[in-house]
């Protein structure tokens, strides 16, 4: 029986199920929990363009992983849509049987003007990003003086273009933008998009994390739902990452990612791609295994399909569930691949 015939499961029962590709380290932008300025200033080494995986080179990876049980890939950068002629990745990813979703991952800033093309090509459903309805809020987050206006208006052209709902995540840190929840949630009710609120996680070692500053899911969804009531939604499938409610007056839903207060490591079903190449098996990995090397030296399909799964059947990852406020600390003392280079 091949590799691919079989059930591929980590030490803790999980499968493989989704693949979230980087394809580009660069982004406009210089959020504050991502890619904080006095870090990736104008003088920092991004990938050079030759370390990057070539288009045919991420759809050869995603087949492979098709192979051994991902129906799911999400496209992700830094900034994906900096990656020149993305729409052409998305027509050959969509070409692959067995993929039953492709998603993006954007801050929007350059989605207005590729939402139809990416919908053609076959792109199902984009994650918009957006921290605050407040231009002064939201130019201090990106840092890039990017209004809130263009955000909106990337929003409107992605539905227009039958990308709808647009999900819209919100990294929510305490004594930053905590006073942005109720508006967003306002501005969200009854469009049609879904809200997702996220906790400020311990990504990289760059972002000055600090756990007092993490605003809890359960706190979010009690302020909300003191405003207009809400009651859970069963998750749509296993593995489900976002905690689902739905507004009891029929206005929608929201979603809370609670990573740090609820953490859902044992429900984990994601591989992630860099753009140079390298396989992570969690969000707060230190190091990646390297798939650009063995590619372009020429292995064959079933010679990466047993590297992958060699990978993933040793894997043990479970750090949401084992952080405390100590081990965070240590943890930022550690190298961490930071949430550019894999997209979140």
């Amino acid at each position: 029986m091949a590799i691919a015939d079989l059930p591929l499961a980590d030490t803790l029962a999980r499968p493989l199920r989704d693949l979230r590709i980087s394809v580009t380290d660069r982004c406009q932008f210089r959020c504050t929990y991502c890619m904080p300025r006095e870090v990736f200033g104008r003088d920092f080494a991004f990938l050079p363009r030759e370390q990057l995986l070539t288009f045919e080179e991420l759809t050869r990876l995603a087949q492979v992983f098709v192979g051994l049980g991902v129906r799911k890939l999400r496209l992700t950068g830094g900034e994906p849509l900096l990656r020149r002629d993305l729409e052409k990745l998305v027509s050959m990813l969509a070409r692959i049987d067995g993929i039953q979703d492709i998603a993006l991952t954007t801050n929007g800033a350059l989605l207005a003007g590729k939402a139809q093309a990416l919908t053609a090509a076959g792109l199902r459903r984009v994650t918009v990003s957006l921290d605050s309805l407040d231009d002064a809020v939201f130019t201090a987050l990106n840092d890039a003086g990017f209004p809130v206006a263009r955000v909106l208006d990337a929003i409107a052209a992605a539905a227009g273009a039958g990308l709808a709902p647009v999900k819209v995540n919100m990294v929510v840190r305490r004594g930053v933008n905590q006073e942005s929840i109720l508006p967003m949630a306002a501005h969200f009710r009854g469009s049609g998009h879904v809200l997702r609120f996220i906790e400020f996680m311990d990504v990289g070692t760059t972002n000055g994390w600090r756990l007092e500053e993490v605003v809890p899911a359960a706190e979010i969804i009690s302020l909300i739902g003191g405003q207009w009531p809400l009651e859970a939604v069963v998750p749509a499938y296993p593995g489900e990452v976002a905690s689902r409610y739905r507004y009891l007056d029929g206005a929608g839903e929201i979603g809370v990612i609670a990573s740090v207060t609820q953490p859902f490591c044992r429900g984990c079903t994601r591989a992630r791609l860099s753009a140079d190449g390298k396989l992570y098996t969690c969000l707060f990995a230190g190091t990646g295994h390297d798939l650009r090397g063995p590619l372009r030296a020429g292995a064959s399909d079933q010679a990466l399909r047993e590297q992958v799964a060699a990978i993933w059947t040793r894997r043990t990852d479970r750090y949401s569930e084992q952080r405390t406020r100590q081990t965070s600390r240590t943890q930022q003392q550690k190298p961490k691949v930071e949430m550019s280079h894999i997209g979140g």
